[in-house]
């Protein structure tokens, strides 16, 4: 009887996954800005398909508030630990970065911060302002985690006004407790909802190949326009590292096609849904 270890095999990514090799001058030079301004992104950070296309054009998305993060969703790159202190110079580097890459669109995102009490969003705040000072033609968009129902610190970023306020529901409801273990379906829709009644443009992303159904992806359409939800991205699941969740489906382009046309029929102003569409793809459109 042989001892061998048993080789699970892996679902093979199809051929429209495959993404370019970043080469461009133009990936190197915001590389290099965001390398001398000792910026994270979430580019990086979250091992996105994108980082190529985006950097290419110019484009990235600033990760504020450090690059280590409180909680260990079972999806994400992000590395998981003690946060370091809080770098209170860094909405000035950001700000500064933005200009000198001449950025139309701006999308800010953070790790999550549980252990300050206002979750960070002190910060989120001085960022927008200091890019609205040092850039004030640059649009921008925040990616905010979940305040945890901390709704005073959620008006800091309120206050500060972006034009965009985006904060990802991820999955379906089924499936929070196996992909966001510290985060809850209904406590994500109110915050959506409050950023809504605040007259600020929502936002929200989610994962497909995680084993939800279509029925699910439909029904998790229907609550999030009835919190006012404006625009939605729907985006593959890939596994960053073989301790994460593994993929149990790779999602054909023409049921991404399908989820697009039915969100523009349930009520949403926009819908990005495609196997390499994140949260901040495309995101110039959704002005």
């Amino acid at each position: 009887m042989s001892n061998s270890p048993v080789s699970i095999p892996r679902i093979r990514k199809p051929e429209w996954l495959k993404v370019k090799i970043p080469a461009s001058g133009d990936y190197q030079k915001v590389k290099k800005i965001v390398t001398d301004h000792k910026l994270h992104t979430i580019c990086q950070s979250g091992n996105c398909p994108n980082l190529a296309e985006c950097w290419g054009a110019g484009t990235a998305t600033f990760m504020i508030l450090g690059n280590v993060c409180t909680r260990g969703c079972s999806f994400c790159a992000v590395a998981t630990g003690r946060p370091t202190e809080l770098d209170l110079d860094e909405p000035y580097r950001v700000a500064e970065a933005v200009q000198l890459m001449g950025v139309k669109h701006c999308v800010i995102t953070s790790v999550n911060r549980d252990e300050l009490k206002d979750r960070g969003m002190a910060v989120w705040a001085a960022t927008v302002n200091e890019v609205r000072k040092i850039s004030p033609q640059t649009k921008l968009e925040t990616l905010i985690p979940d305040v945890k129902g901390n709704w005073e610190a959620l008006e800091l970023i309120l206050e500060a006004k972006p034009d965009v306020i985006s904060h990802n529901l991820e999955t379906v409801k089924r499936l929070y407790r196996k992909v966001r273990p510290q985060a809850v379906y209904e406590r994500s829709l109110e915050q959506i909802s409050r950023i809504k009644a605040s007259g600020i443009r929502t936002k929200t992303g989610v994962m497909v190949g995680l084993g939800e159904t279509k029925e699910e992806i439909f029904e998790l359409m229907d609550d999030l326009v009835a919190n006012g939800c404006d625009v939605l991205t729907i985006g593959q699941y890939l596994q960053p590292t073989k301790m994460h969740l593994a993929v149990e489906e790779f999602i054909h382009p023409d049921l991404f096609a399908e989820y697009k046309e039915v969100g523009l029929q349930k009520g949403f102003k926009f819908v990005e849904s495609g196997a390499l569409v994140r949260s901040s793809y495309h995101a110039e459109r959704h002005i």
